[in-house]
């Protein structure tokens, strides 16, 4: 110190001043260099997507008393059908081969002889499931119910006025400035679109709380006409809904399962064959029920087709991500002959989750996708233990994962859906801590995952 002051006495008055300019010339090209890193930063902190996690969900797991064992349905569909004995021989065919199990459960109101699929007990069926699933979820995540920012319930067919967000609102004592939200209509693949449309609320609405309830309710499906492909829902359709919380709070991070990286919406409705091939409507006797197309799996195939080429660049390695473009730049621009090119898609996942449709939706993605058994298990044992839930069969799935123990941090999980409309939908989400199968507490596999899996015959001899 006392060098440098020799040193500056040692200057005259000219290079003092000189010095001191270039040193003032300096500091302000420091502070204006300073000020544009910290604009830029701040741009690029505000612009930059909010990451949304999933805290932890719930599924509802019907009670004992609603289950429907293969003989219970095959009395109550020759009781129904007594005559149109063609009718219970359809009905039957189509339970022995659709890869349920005897524990499947169905809502009181189809136990009675005939069915009673009144306004009241369709209430009624989403009450106890709605509340038992957002039950559980406030339980496990200790979530206080004036902390929820957003809400969004989805459910196809079943839509009441009042509304059933305005039911949970009602309930639970949910906030007056509450966004609130109810989806209908939109088929099996409901629960990623309410998803899609959380990840967007959460982007624009900061330190928020979003919960989606996904569900569908049977009570008032239950189709009582003799149309084939309006009676095959009724043997696939079961009882079932999950509540999930999302979040874009940055604390959660520690304790939250899984980071949402990707949502990718495909829509066919443009094709008139996509948009029939689900239908709601009459039987010429007037009973209302969803008819199925026979186009239906081929339809699904050309939309999972167009999902893949939008998700494909996303989540594949370079390499494949090449091969992709090549092959698809040949077939669309240049019209060559060449066949399709599926990527190796187990590449990129450690787990799929593909909508428990039926068996026919699980065995054609398992061909299309190149999967191994292994793969498609929790969505084979998800139909066979709870049926066609509709839009929660995916949580389901992902449940069953973890209470299998496999479900490691770092591990990216695929979720395909389909629906009516016709749609495919997927979710891709990342796995943000090791996750221990259940010990206790609310879970829909807790007290039978040891007897799973469990070899599902092609054809189930009633």
């Amino acid at each position: 110190m006392v060098g440098v002051l020799i040193e500056v006495l040692r200057l005259g008055t000219d290079e003092i001043l000189k010095l001191w300019n270039s040193l003032h010339f300096n500091l302000v090209k420091i502070l204006c260099s300073s000020f544009l890193i910290i604009f830029a930063a701040t741009i690029y902190f505000m612009l930059k997507p909010l990451s949304i996690y999933l805290v932890d969900y719930a599924c509802y797991k019907p009670p004992v008393t609603y289950r429907v064992p293969f003989p219970t349905g095959e009395e109550h569909a020759k009781i129904i059908f007594r005559s149109n004995p063609k009718c219970v021989d359809f009905l039957m065919r189509i339970l022995e081969r659709s890869g349920l199990g005897e524990e499947t459960c169905l809502p009181s109101a189809t136990h009675y002889i005939p069915p009673r699929p009144t306004m009241k007990a369709a209430r009624e069926e989403a009450q106890e499931i709605i509340f038992s699933a957002m039950d559980s979820l406030l339980y496990k995540t200790g979530l206080e119910a004036k902390d929820i920012d957003i809400l969004i319930v989805n459910c196809s067919i079943f839509s009441p006025t009042p509304s059933l967000s305005a039911m949970v609102i009602n309930n639970y004592k949910l906030r007056s400035n509450i966004k609130s939200f109810s989806l209908s209509g939109m088929g099996c693949s409901a629960g990623l679109i309410s998803i899609d449309l959380a990840r967007d609320l959460l982007q624009v609405h900061p330190n928020s709380n979003a919960v989606v309830i996904s569900t569908e309710i049977i009570t008032p499906n239950c189709y009582q006409g003799k149309e084939r492909a309006m009676l095959v829902p009724n043997c696939l359709f079961r009882m079932g809904g999950a509540a999930i919380l999302l979040t874009n709070r940055r604390w959660e991070r520690r304790r939250a399962k899984y980071r949402l990286l990707h949502v990718v919406r495909t829509h066919k409705g443009a094709d008139d064959k996509a948009y029939r091939c689900v239908m709601e409507e009459e039987d010429p006797e007037g009973n209302v029920g969803v008819k199925l197309s026979k186009d239906l799996m081929a339809i699904a195939g050309e939309a999972l087709k167009s999902n893949i080429t939008t998700i494909a660049p996303l989540v594949l390695p370079a390499s494949d991500q090449l091969l992709f473009f090549i092959i698809l730049t040949g077939r669309k621009i240049l019209n060559l002959n060449w066949k399709p090119y599926i990527p190796d898609f187990k590449q990129a996942f450690e787990h799929f989750c593909i909508h428990a449709g039926g068996r026919a939706v699980i065995n054609e993605l398992q061909k299309k996708l190149q999967l191994s058994a292994e793969h498609v298990e929790a969505s084979r044992m998800t139909l066979h233990l709870f049926g066609n839930t509709s839009s929660s069969s995916l949580w389901y799935e992902l449940s069953y994962i973890e209470a299998k123990g496999r479900m490691k941090k770092g591990d990216r999980i695929w979720q395909i859906a389909f629906g009516s409309g016709f749609k495919c939908n997927s979710a891709v989400w990342k796995c943000n801590r090791n996750i221990k199968p259940p010990t206790d507490g609310p879970g829909p596999w807790l007290d039978c995952i040891h007897r799973y899996p469990v070899q599902i015959p092609e054809v189930v001899q009633l």
